[in-house]
């Protein structure tokens, strides 16, 4: 706008009513923002009319520019009162929100924790990672071959009957849930090139009833060594370094003669418990033993080549002595507050 002609009382009243309904119609400092920038900063009504200004004749300046100063200024009058309006009850809301009642009761958030099993099971996979051996796993759902056959359990023994084995239907199908991760031992054995050393973790099903000492589904590792010219010394060496791992540096292990179809000579893991609540002592845990040449011959391995050994424990038990756990219940139940008891460990 550059026509002094356009000055006009008509058109700065028209340019303040629209200012003024602008600003009194804004609710909060965004709105008020826009009608600032609309009707009052550079290229609004407003300020052109200032800017046409420079164009009146000299003599008619001070008419002017008393009627364009005087309009700007009912505008900023508006605007100022406007904001401190805006930003009074806008503070005043944030105040309500943020209110705190310090005589209410306060919220207590409890911190979760993992479960110890599932500490215990790494501790145990990072002890023999540690001396170099690998993770293997398998299905929870297997066949009978792997799971019994391969293993040189005879047709008629014990574990295949039902009270012990939960049997996947339709019975054609051959598939058990595993009673063990032996199974994974026999993959491994097929899959990869010899030398193996391997620990297999995992869950494992049996049908029994859950009480203080038994649960149907537990947790087994088992480790699995076969190599040219292994012994019971390089089990026994084994078996003594994990313990001692787990238990300190005081406990240590004994190997007393026992029966497996799957190892030969066969062993029952016995292990000095220098903690034990109630005084040291021997305790049992777990089986192990050399592995069966029936065995190697399943997974396609001679016998007359390589040799090898096996072990298997389990991981409920081994809480149990390491930590006193008096009932298997207590880690299967699902109470945060058992977690919570062994600390928050990430």
């Amino acid at each position: 706008m550059s026509d002094p002609q356009l000055i006009t009382e008509e058109s700065v009243a028209a340019a303040v009513d629209v200012a003024l309904a602008a600003i009194a119609a804004a609710t909060d400092s965004t709105a008020l923002k826009q009608a600032r920038s609309a009707h009052m900063a550079e290229g609004s009504p407003l300020a052109n009319l200032n800017a046409a200004l420079r164009s009146v004749p000299n003599d008619q300046k001070a008419a002017f520019g008393k009627l364009v100063g005087q309009a700007r200024g009912r505008v900023n009058g508006a605007y100022a009162a406007a904001e401190e309006r805006i930003v009074a009850a806008e503070d005043a809301a944030r105040l309500a929100a943020e209110t705190v009642d310090v005589t209410a009761l306060p919220s207590r958030y409890r911190a979760g924790a993992r479960h110890p099993l599932e500490l215990l099971r790494e501790r145990v996979e990072d002890i023999f990672t540690g001396m170099g051996w690998e993770i293997a796993e398998g299905p929870e759902v297997e066949s009978e071959w792997f799971n019994f056959d391969a293993l040189n359990f005879d047709a008629d023994h014990p574990a295949r009957a039902m009270q012990d084995t939960f049997f996947v239907e339709p019975p054609e199908a051959h598939l058990v849930m595993r009673t063990h991760t032996s199974p994974v031992q026999v993959r491994t054995m097929l899959d990869r090139e010899v030398p193996i050393y391997v620990l297999a973790p995992g869950r494992v099903y049996r049908t029994d009833e859950l009480d203080a000492t038994h649960t149907p589904v537990f947790t087994q590792f088992e480790g699995l060594a076969v190599d040219k010219g292994l012994t019971m010394a390089d089990l026994r060496g084994t078996l003594d370094h994990f313990v001692k791992s787990v238990f300190g540096d005081e406990a240590k292990i004994r190997l007393r003669p026992s029966f497996f179809p799957f190892t030969e000579p066969s062993a029952e893991l016995d292990f000095w418990h220098p903690t034990f609540k109630g005084g040291a002592r021997w305790i049992e845990w777990g089986g192990c033993g050399m592995i069966h040449p029936n065995v190697l011959r399943a997974a396609g391995i001679d016998p007359e080549i390589y040799s090898g050994f096996a072990f298997g424990m389990g991981v409920e038990r081994g809480l149990m002595l390491r930590d006193g756990v008096q009932d298997m219940r207590e880690m299967v139940e699902g109470d945060v507050r058992f977690s919570q008891q062994f600390g928050m460990v990430v």
